[in-house]
């Protein structure tokens, strides 16, 4: 029997050698709901480590940018309580250099595993950032990690903060920043490739439509400049909804009336942040409402729907005035960027403008997360803060890179197809319009129909009925005059 026993356990051996397994290195850690084990290599704690076991629901992550807010309204805070004596010096300094690893090298950001779809608080995420800190600023000081001495997570990086002041409050600091020095930046390039398409097609005339039908003439730089001013409307909305993201709710701790923080720290922390990232926040603004709604999250996710609303609106009008090359519309040569089919030799697709109307779709759908989860929480507070965060970071995302992507592989190369946009205008009806003056709106309207029928134009059906003399019909239908009409004959 012993024989058998010690032939098993020499097997297991050799098998596990075999699979790489090798035995996982932990430590204890204590809290007030037991012992847990954690990884030792981990920065994180008991609180995070429960979390990650708890919510299990699916690869969202926090966006880095709102880790790095968070760490910056943590180390603003250590600052702060360390000025007004609040805090140890050296605990204070330790987390500070914590923190600046975090946030200006990109250290320890894969201790940070947590899901979004967890309390609606975002209380796990706010005790990972106390847990990881804590930790850091204990090895800093050559203690013991996991042993919360002599940094205490709560005690000393939490101190006069709570999650529901912290969390709201990183939320508008990484938002604000992503649209500040991300998405307008990219709106504002776009903007300008449309700018100059605008001046660049501004004598060229070409069929205006409405309903989907042939209307009376306009320029194609005329049809650019909607597409200029639509944006820039985006643009105005989207700065004034972002500036309501600038009155930060740190200081009103649990529900708003700011129980445990001296009421000195909060305002020298934001300065302290405001001074770093350079966008003025502010202390002001009423701590029960900023706990307690989101108003500011929806009317900035509103914008944003605002902008999308025109991508979606502006990528749909240029991949029809693309379409063909032969059998649509195809008064624009658009750029050729790869193979459009796997079957048809030769075919390219619009594909820029998809990727468009695509982008501008998820983020309709990710403002409505965010005005639903604007008004979804009880009383004193909010309890939809991740889903939130992440689905407006989200939306700024996509909107920026989908917009360089937009302007670079299809804007900046589109060039007018003159010829057909030429043969379109010589076609159209609807330049007896411009006889309606003279002849009257029902004589027009019979030259259109006839023109119709008998395959014509209403030059030729206009001057074949002698309606009016050649020289009167020239003046009339001058396509520059219909077009400009400010402009003299």
């Amino acid at each position: 029997m012993d024989y058998f026993a010690k032939y098993i356990v020499s097997y297991l051996k050799i098998l596990l050698t075999l699979i790489g397994t090798k035995p996982m290195n932990y430590r204890v850690e204590k809290d007030s709901m037991g012992d847990k084990q954690v990884e030792a290599d981990k920065l994180w704690g008991s609180q995070t480590q429960r979390s990650l076991e708890n919510f299990q629901i699916s690869d969202r992550k926090f966006p880095v940018i709102f880790i790095k807010s968070l760490i910056e309204v943590k180390r603003a805070c250590a600052i702060a309580n360390k000025e007004l004596g609040d805090l140890d010096p050296k605990i204070a300094d330790a987390i500070i250099q914590a923190a600046d690893e975090i946030i200006d090298q990109d250290k320890f950001l894969d201790m940070f595993p947590l899901d979004i779809f967890q309390t609606g608080s975002g209380t796990q995420t706010n005790m990972n950032a106390n847990e990881v800190l804590s930790n850091r600023a204990i090895q800093i000081l050559g203690g013991e990690v996991g042993s919360k001495k002599p940094v205490h997570p709560n005690d000393h990086v939490n101190k006069g903060q709570s999650s529901n002041d912290v969390i709201p409050a990183a939320m508008y600091i990484s938002a604000i920043r992503e649209i500040k020095d991300r998405l307008i930046p990219s709106l504002e390039r776009l903007i300008k490739s449309f700018q100059i398409k605008s001046e660049s097609f501004k004598d060229i005339i070409k069929i205006g439509r409405t309903h989907l039908q042939d209307a009376v003439p306009m320029s194609l730089g005329q049809e650019f400049s909607a597409y200029v001013y639509q944006l820039s409307v985006s643009r105005h909305a989207i700065d004034d909804a972002s500036n309501l993201l600038k009155e930060l709710a740190l200081g009103g701790t649990a529900v708003g009336t700011g129980l445990n923080a001296n009421p000195k720290m909060p305002p020298r922390a934001i300065q302290i942040i405001s001074e770093r990232l350079k966008i003025q926040f502010s202390p002001n603004g009423n701590k029960f409402a900023l706990l307690a709604g989101k108003e500011a999250m929806v009317a900035t996710s509103g914008a944003l729907n605002t902008l999308a609303v025109a991508l979606l609106k502006i990528a749909n009008d240029i991949r029809l005035l693309g379409s063909g090359p032969r059998a649509g519309i195809g008064e624009l040569n658009l750029p050729a960027n790869e193979p459009g089919s796997s079957i048809m030799p030769g075919k390219v697709n619009p594909t820029q403008a998809e990727m468009m109307v695509q982008v501008a779709t998820q983020v309709m759908a990710n403002n409505l997360a965010i005005t639903n989860g604007g008004f979804l929480g009880f009383y004193q507070l909010n309890l939809m803060k991740p889903l939130l965060v992440s689905n407006m970071i989200e939306s700024i995302n996509i909107l920026t890179n989908g917009m360089d992507s937009f302007r670079v592989h299809m804007v900046d190369g589109i060039e007018p197809n003159t010829k057909r946009l030429e043969s379109f205008v010589e076609q159209s009806l609807m330049l007896a319009t411009a006889l309606s003056p003279y002849i009257g709106y029902d004589k027009a309207a019979s030259l259109a129909k006839k023109a119709f029928k008998e395959n014509k134009t209403i030059r030729e059906v206009a001057l074949e009925e002698q309606i009016m003399s050649s020289e009167e019909l020239n003046k009339a239908l001058d396509l520059t005059h219909m077009v400009f009409p400010e402009k003299p004959h």
